[in-house]
């Protein structure tokens, strides 16, 4: 009960907020939209398919998603310099009561964003001429949740390290990172493996996330387990260090 008022509270802080309606709804929309109106104008026989509307939906989730770091970061750091958090360390909340409040508001947004993304590129690719694979979709947008928890995970690590002035150039850089190196604007398999760039690219999960998605959506196959093990490991990893971090700060402030 003491998790849910909790994140009851902080989703309140978050719908209060209008960066939460233009990140998570606002820019999905506008970068499909942009997209879409880039790969109208290549021609045909230049064979770039990373902007048709099956690749770009996946892609652009997944760099949506990154936002969601920024609003986990916000949210532990505000809390941390106003010093709410210290004075409820002082309550008989848990560690888990803390994460569990900020990370299922989290999660609601995660969902609600991929939501208005696939729903937005299946209408768009539709309107021209598309058939709009819902099941596929779905598959495609669960398959994201891995890298939602990723972002979460890394959210709250950077906001109990960091303060509320320095924490969120931090995160600035992750999501600079994921559009560099996600493969979002580019595909990765063009890359070859023995280089540097392409090392890094497949190294970090945000290419396996959008590989993964674009693969599940456009009825592909290739390398499925690997880009879901690779995903997964990194949130799973990223996440209990960024719970065991927490915990410590928690048991330092309490002292």
């Amino acid at each position: 009960m003491r998790a849910l008022a909790f994140a009851k509270r902080n989703l309140k802080e978050l719908l209060r907020d209008p960066l939460s309606y233009i990140f998570c709804l606002g820019f999905p929309l506008v970068m499909l939209v942009v997209m879409t109106a880039i790969n109208s104008i290549i021609p045909e026989g230049a064979g770039l398919t990373i902007f048709q509307i099956k690749s770009l939906t996946p892609g652009v989730a997944v760099f949506g998603l990154s936002f969601i770091m920024l609003f986990a970061t916000l949210s532990v750091s505000k809390d941390r310099s106003g010093a709410f958090l210290t004075r409820l360390f002082s309550s008989p909340m848990t560690a888990f009561d803390f994460i569990a409040g900020y990370v299922l508001p989290l999660i609601v947004m995660s969902v609600g964003q991929l939501i208005v993304c696939f729903l937005a590129g299946g209408i768009i690719g539709a309107i021209g001429g598309e058939s709009f694979d819902v099941l596929g979709a779905l598959i495609s947008a669960v398959s994201l949740l891995p890298c939602a928890l990723f972002f979460i995970g890394v959210g709250i690590l950077f906001g109990t390290l960091f303060g509320e002035k320095s924490a969120p150039p931090c995160s600035s850089i992750i999501i600079s990172l994921c559009g560099i190196l996600g493969g979002i604007w580019f595909d990765v398999g063009m890359i070859p493996e023995d280089n540097f760039f392409g090392i890094v690219c497949r190294a970090l999960p945000f290419s396996h996330s959008v590989d993964l998605a674009r693969a599940l959506y456009g009825g592909g196959s290739e390398d499925l387990l690997l880009h879901l093990a690779i995903s997964t490991v990194w949130a799973i990893s990223v996440f209990a260090l960024s719970v065991l971090v927490f915990n410590l700060k928690m048991r330092s402030d309490k002292k």
